[in-house]
C-alpha cells in the first residue's frame, strides 16, 4: 500500500531549526552565560553524548597516507559544570 502526502514548506515555521551553529558561537554563549571557557574537544564530546553526528571534516588531506587524528570516545572527561553549560548552549541553539 502506498500513501502520497503533499505539503508545502512555505507556510512552515522554520525558526526552530538552527543550522550551522559554530563551535565559536557555542563557546561565546557558554562564556557569556557562565563565564566558563570550553574547548572544541569538550563541545565535540558533549555533542557525541547527545547523539549529534558530526559532519566529515571538509579540510581533509587528499593524500592516501595522511594521518588524521580522530576523537576517541573517552579522551578526557568533561568536567560536570562545563558539560552542563555546553548542554545549555545546545538547548539554546535547539540542537537538542
Amino acid at each position: 500500500m502506498k500513501i502520497r502526502v503533499d505539503f508545502s514548506l512555505e507556510d512552515m515555521d522554520m525558526s526552530g531549526f538552527q543550522k550551522g551553529v559554530t563551535y565559536g558561537e557555542i563557546k561565546a554563549y557558554v562564556k557569556e552565560h557562565t563565564g566558563l571557557t570550553v574547548s572544541s574537544l569538550y563541545i565535540a564530546q558533549v555533542k557525541q553524548k547527545c547523539g549529534i553526528i558530526e559532519r566529515e571534516n571538509y579540510n581533509k588531506s587528499k593524500s592516501e597516507n595522511a594521518k588524521q587524528p580522530h576523537m576517541p570516545s573517552v579522551t578526557r572527561s568533561v568536567p560536570p559544570e562545563k558539560e552542563a553549560a555546553i548542554r545549555a548552549a545546545l538547548e539554546h541553539f535547539r540542537m537538542i
